[in-house]
């Protein structure tokens, strides 16, 4: 009888209403990418909320989950185990974030627990348990702070050239955002223009239509930028900043305020795309072009499109901005799905910099500031100019290091080790031993080569490829006694400079923001860029140069950019015209023309040569697709395979962009039958990836 009381005991009954779960299983398996239906006991009813985190026994195995919906009833025939236990009652999975996480895993090929890790951060019980203020107050808060919104922005135009006022439509957008409209653009910003003041005008105007603000951009030093104008907007409380250099607690800390709609507008680097702001209003991307913005894990999404995605599943209004223009932001303009925000002919040749270009053919011989500086007489011009007026003057160097790429002499075939075929360099010298000679080094295995022949004519010369930004200070610094010579760029990044006499040499993507502009740009090393064997060499070259150059004075107050590349080319034609849109333009329409993204969808599989060729002739794929390979892959980092690294191949798959969620559901299948079949060789399936050559 004991035994008996006691089973009956520990019997779990269901719960009174709704006691089925429908949970997502963190597995990671294709085949498995669904629901599964487990019951709740009537311990756990009041925990099991919409958006939990639980624990269910799968296959044997306890397995973390997110419970997506409760229900009367379900399909399944078989007997159904209880959820082992409510992890949190914390509704960490919002219901927008779960219907965009399902639509982004569809458009990928990927599967939703994937898209959820990267859309939620790792629990932090402590940090859950913390109080926290009650969210009606600070929503009420909120529209406190931003009342007398309406009025700013009915006065944007008086503060031109500094607000809105500068752009074709820009105050119609602000009005457009403050009445709660639904908008979507695509803004170019003008140069010099204060980007974070006009994001966080754009967010007040949200915030005084009660709703939220998503904001992501590339790296940290702009989160910093961009939080503080937020804040100064909307006050403290309200804006929240997520990025990778967070610690998880305090990431979580912050993610959790989104969630409970104590802040309403969320700055943050990729992840933050996925931001759970309560009643969304209007996202933003800045700077799109930036590969920061491509997750690197499975599935591989892009921070633009999943914006994209957002805004068509919410009805949130959109905003890709930047000072350039990319080829898909350009689609979306001439599909009329967004409508563009550009700067007035007055603003601009008030606001641009100007801007000179040089050929790599100058006579050396006849200019010596040249031969010291690796500079022509018009670059070196105008760096002395800025330096005499007491600016600072940036100079652009595509590489880090000293000199990161060596070539023969004679015939400029790549120099390589001669023992393990890794590229020859030339090292950064020790402090205080700059002028000494160094042999040059493997990057690979660091062996120095003190006898080098080319494999190819025999030549024992060597010459520079490229010429890093610690070669480049030092050849600077001699050009300019006397001057201060800064770097950034690798792992020491300025975030600012003062507005005195300085050489500021950084690599793209490092230029620091100087106080009341840069007197001067140098561009230096153009072919470097726009030579590289990539689909998006000319966008991204001219992305790199725009940013740097927005950040020198008007032309009107001595500001100068030169650039290191033939005048008669497109991208430094579009910089000089300072006309990103007519590039976008150009390029969109050759890619058109050669069938490439975004003109078409592509996709990309990748892997060892029996798997691939097994993936190609069991995948479905739509009648208009199109098969490119395979072909063996090759790196920059390592162009011919060597050693036991295993031999990989590539094959791209297009299709036209009416076909593409049939490709994204060819490709799901795919992987889902060599999941479910456990093959044991991975082949990598990447849809929309930046650069498919």
């Amino acid at each position: 009888m004991a035994t008996t009381r006691t089973a009956r005991k520990g019997e779990r009954r269901p719960a009174p209403s709704l006691p089925i779960a429908r949970v997502y299983v963190d597995v990671g398996l294709p085949h498995l990418d669904r629901t599964f239906d487990y019951r709740v006991a009537d311990t756990q009813h009041e925990d099991a909320v919409v958006g939990c985190r639980v624990r269910v026994r799968f296959a044997g195995q306890l397995v973390d989950g997110y419970l997506v919906e409760r229900a009367d009833t379900t399909d399944h025939t078989g007997r159904l185990a209880y959820l082992e236990r409510v992890v949190s009652p914390e509704p960490v999975l919002a219901p927008e974030i779960a219907t965009l996480a399902r639509a982004v895993a569809d458009k990928y090929a990927g599967t939703m627990v994937d898209v959820l890790r990267l859309a939620i951060p790792p629990r932090h019980a402590r940090v859950e348990k913390e109080p926290v203020s009650d969210t009606q107050s600070a929503v009420s808060d909120t529209q406190a702070v931003v009342s007398d919104t309406h009025d700013a922005v009915s006065d944007t135009h008086d503060t031109a050239p500094h607000g809105w006022g500068g752009y074709q439509h820009g105050d119609a957008l602000l009005t457009a955002l403050g009445k709660g409209a639904r908008a979507r653009a695509v803004w170019q910003a003008l140069p010099g223009e204060d980007w974070p003041a006009r994001l966080a005008e754009a967010s007040a105007a949200i915030a005084a239509s009660g709703r939220g603000t998503v904001i992501v951009v590339p790296d940290y030093r702009d989160v910093a930028r961009l939080h503080q104008a937020c804040a100064e907007r909307l006050g403290e409380r309200q804006v929240v900043a997520l990025s990778a250099d967070l610690g998880p607690a305090e990431r979580y800390r912050r993610w959790l305020r989104a969630r409970r709609g104590v802040a309403r507008v969320v700055v943050g680097t990729r992840a933050a795309m996925f931001a759970p702001v309560t009643d969304v209003g209007l996202l933003v991307v800045w700077d799109d072009g930036d590969d920061l913005h491509a997750e690197r894990r499975a599935p591989y999404p892009h921070v633009r499109d999943v914006l994209v995605q957002r805004a068509h599943l919410s009805g949130a209004s959109l905003l890709v901005a930047g000072f350039a223009r990319t080829a898909e932001a350009q689609l979306l303009v001439e599909s009329r799905w967004a409508h563009p925000v550009i700067p007035d002919r007055a603003s601009l040749r008030s606001r641009a910099p100007r801007v000179t270009g040089f050929g790599e053919d100058f006579d050396l011989a006849r200019d010596e500031a040249a031969r010291v500086a690796r500079l022509p007489a018009v670059a070196f011009e105008a760096a002395r100019a800025a330096l005499k007026a007491d600016a600072p003057v940036l100079v652009q160097v595509p590489r880090r290091g000293y000199v990161p790429s060596l070539a023969c002499g004679t015939c400029r075939t790549p120099a390589r080790c001669r023992r393990c075929a890794g590229p020859l360099a030339v090292p950064a010298g020790q402090p205080g031993q700059e002028d000494a000679v160094r042999a040059p080094a493997c990057r690979w295995c660091g062996v120095p080569e003190s006898r080098f022949r080319c494999p190819a004519c025999g030549s024992a010369q060597l010459r520079a490829q490229v010429i890093g930004a610690r070669r480049t200070a030092e050849e600077l610094g001699r050009a300019f006694p006397g001057v201060t010579v800064r770097t950034s760029g690798g792992k020491e990044v300025l975030a600012h400079v003062d507005g005195s006499a300085a050489l500021v040499i950084a690599t793209p993507g490092a230029e620091p923001v100087a106080t009341g502009g840069y007197g001067a740009a140098l561009l230096l090393d153009g072919w470097a860029l726009l030579g590289r064997q990539d689909l998006r060499a000319g966008e991204e070259t001219l992305r790199r140069w725009m940013t740097a150059a927005a950040l020198v004075r008007p032309g009107e107050q001595g500001g100068r950019v030169v650039v290191g590349a033939d005048v008669a080319l497109v991208p430094v034609q579009a910089l000089i015209r300072w006309d990103p849109a007519w590039h976008a333009e150009r390029e969109l329409a050759e890619r058109r023309e050669l069938g490439f993204p975004p003109a078409m969808r592509m996709a990309s599989l990748e892997g060892g040569p029996e798997p691939l060729a097994t993936a190609l002739d069991e995948i479905a794929l739509p009648e208009s697709a199109d098969v490119l390979g395979p072909v063996p892959v090759m790196t920059p980092q390592r162009p011919d395979r060597h050693g036991d690294e295993p031999e990989l191949e590539r094959a791209l798959l297009r299709v036209p962009n009416a076909d593409g969620k049939a490709l994204a559901a060819a490709l799901a299948a795919l992987q889902a039958g060599r999941g479910a079949r456990k093959e044991p060789d991975t082949v990598r399936v990447r849809l929309d990836p930046l650069s498919p050559i």
